[in-house]
């Protein structure tokens, strides 16, 4: 990989805690562990820098240990944090999670209320952007559903993207917000702006009714998309390039541990090894694809982000 290559996110950083028994949906009184350093676009810069990026992330977390955890966590893996606020007087975000028998899950958030959604987006972070010279800043859909996030995420995205650097989007759509017309439009402003487009199913049938791949990707490629790469969960991935080039990968069959992540890490896996310029788009795609399943074989959003060396490994064993 070249040495050069920066990777970029911005949005919320939470603590998680994950409730010990299933099917209780935060109603009955259970134990939780944690705190696990969580959030989507933290999880996705985590893996970025462990596969070997250069990584920066634009947040806010409060004084107190939650902030800490995740503080401490981003720079064990080598992000950049000098862009992250720590805010006093306010909690650091975070999130609840019970999981069910049929594999769905239910949170309780405190993202609008907590430091998550205080991240400064003005010159000082541009400045500090810019400085860092990104080849790719990454933005996860769950960070657009608070509008004042949201509107600072889109400014910094459009900002950038006028200046050349690549934008990549996790749509990662939240059903609950999509009454909401500033999510919606927020959603669409960073499709525009992206260069790499990496919905799960669950966000296409959302965002293209009634198309397939080969449809919503030929309408995105007009609008300037490279790459299109859609996660399938148990069924793996496929992913169109705009030259042509398709690859359709089945799932690993592993252990689901805890689902929360992997689909940020397949995320970070595929534009970071993109980014670098060393792999073509089927292997990138591969890899991302080993990176989401050894992130669902441990518990805790992040404690199953790997490297490169460990990618290779497991589909050295896979072959």
């Amino acid at each position: 990989m070249k040495a050069a290559v920066k990777i970029g996110c911005m949005g919320e950083l939470l603590v998680e805690f994950v409730c010990s028994q299933k099917n209780g949906r935060h109603r009955k009184p259970a134990s939780y562990m944690g705190p696990f350093a969580s959030g989507a676009p933290g999880i996705f810069i985590d893996q970025a820098a462990r596969v070997g990026g250069k990584a920066i992330f634009v947040g806010a977390v409060g004084n107190d240990a939650f902030g800490d955890v995740l503080l401490e966590r981003l720079r064990r893996a080598g992000v950049e944090t000098r862009l992250i606020n720590v805010v006093a007087g306010v909690p650091t975000g975070t999130a609840f999670v019970s999981y069910n028998d049929d594999g769905s899950r239910d949170f309780v958030y405190n993202i609008a209320r907590s430091a998550a959604s205080r991240l400064a987006a003005g010159e000082t972070t541009l400045a500090g952007l810019a400085d860092f010279g990104l080849d790719d800043m990454h933005v996860s859909g769950s960070a657009l559903g608070d509008a004042d996030m949201a509107a600072k995420i889109v400014s910094v995205c459009q900002f950038l993207h006028a200046r050349g650097v690549r934008i990549s989007f996790d749509p990662n759509i939240r059903k609950e917000l999509m009454g909401s017309p500033a999510y919606l439009q927020a959603v669409r402003t960073i499709i525009g702006l992206c260069t790499i487009f990496l919905p799960s199913q669950e966000d296409a049938d959302v965002l293209f009714p009634g198309k397939d791949l080969e449809a919503f990707a030929e309408a995105l490629f007009i609008s300037g998309v490279e790459h299109v790469v859609l996660k399938r969960g148990e069924l793996g991935a496929s992913g169109l390039a705009k030259t042509g080039e398709r690859v359709d990968l089945p799932a690993h069959m592993v252990e689901v541990v805890d689902p929360t992540g992997a689909g940020d890490c397949f995320c970070a896996t595929f534009v970071t090894l993109m980014a670098s310029g060393v792999l073509d788009f089927g292997s990138a795609v591969a890899r991302a694809n080993a990176a989401g399943a050894l992130a669902v074989g441990r518990l805790g959003p992040m404690e199953g982000n790997s490297s490169l060396a460990e990618i290779e490994a497991f589909l050295a064993t896979r072959q």
